[in-house]
């Protein structure tokens, strides 16, 4: 079911990264004119200009998850917020709201929220980005701590209606810090910065590959910069050493052996589109 023990020290899953001795835990808004989310999708060859509707984000994030990205397999959740950090979509791919881990979908918009709130429109740090940095000791402890989920908007609602265009959470600030892969900020071709991606259901590596994928196929990598790669992109950065001190400042646990090799290559098999 694992496939390969990553490592004696961590294991990724279900967007969580399990640290054996210690546990790392992850923790009403401004509506904007929608528009530009339920209207008719800006998707071209040359990438898009708006955030995607519904149904094509739906049906892209279907599509990326019945492939093979090195993870467990399992239904994801995913939420996109615009750049105000408002909550504009959320999805799920199986038949049900309760066919995904429940716990995920919060996750999903937790870390569209992180991506969106971390990047700038010519920085970009995806949630993977923010493991290192945040541990005991390093350069943004605590940080998981600083914008705290709103529970009363994450939990609102009847269950029957997450995952749909009247999940409770649209249109809100659900807030939150995510520190495991997952999240990335969306750009259009235009360059500007849209909002952000984030999904949940997986191994956390399988969470980063998958929302990378899905990013890919909306047309919205139009990434100009981040820590990884040479500053190309956002990537995840495998670089924790035995003492979990990453070389980049930026480092992500290996989940396991098959996600570690999708993962490093993604800038090879969905290559980000350039501004």
């Amino acid at each position: 079911m694992f496939h390969r023990a990553i490592s004696r020290r961590h294991v990724g899953m279900g967007g969580l990264v399990i640290v054996v001795g210690s546990a790392l835990s992850a923790c009403s808004g401004d509506s904007k004119n929608n528009a530009d989310v339920t209207g008719p999708s800006a998707q071209t060859s040359a990438g898009s200009t708006t955030l995607p509707t519904f149904d094509k984000f739906r049906s892209t994030l279907q599509s990326v998850q019945q492939q093979s990205n090195g993870g467990l397999g399992f239904n994801m959740w995913g939420s996109i917020v615009d750049r105000n950090g408002v909550v504009q979509l959320v999805v799920f791919t199986g038949n049900s709201p309760t066919e995904e881990w429940p716990g995920s979908r919060v996750i999903s918009a937790q870390k569209a929220n992180t991506a969106n709130a971390f990047s700038l429109k010519d920085f970009a740090l995806s949630t993977a980005n923010l493991y290192a940095a945040t541990q005991p000791g390093g350069t943004l402890f605590g940080l998981g701590e600083s914008n705290p989920v709103d529970p009363t908007t994450a939990y609102k609602g009847q269950v029957q209606d997450y995952g749909s265009p009247k999940d409770a959470m649209i249109g809100q600030r659900v807030g939150g810090v995510n520190v495991f892969g997952g999240g990335l900020a969306l750009y259009g071709s235009d360059g500007t910065l849209l909002g952000a991606v984030g999904v949940s259901g997986d191994l956390s590596c399988a969470d980063h590959i998958i929302a990378w994928k899905v990013r890919h196929a909306l047309g919205l990598d139009f990434v100009p910069k981040g820590v990884a790669d040479g500053g190309k992109d956002d990537n995840i950065i495998f670089d924790l050493d035995s003492s979990d001190h990453s070389a980049s400042g930026f480092g992500h646990p290996v989940c396991n052996d098959a996600t570690k090799k999708i993962a490093e290559n993604l800038p090879t098999s969905d290559p980000i589109s350039h501004p």
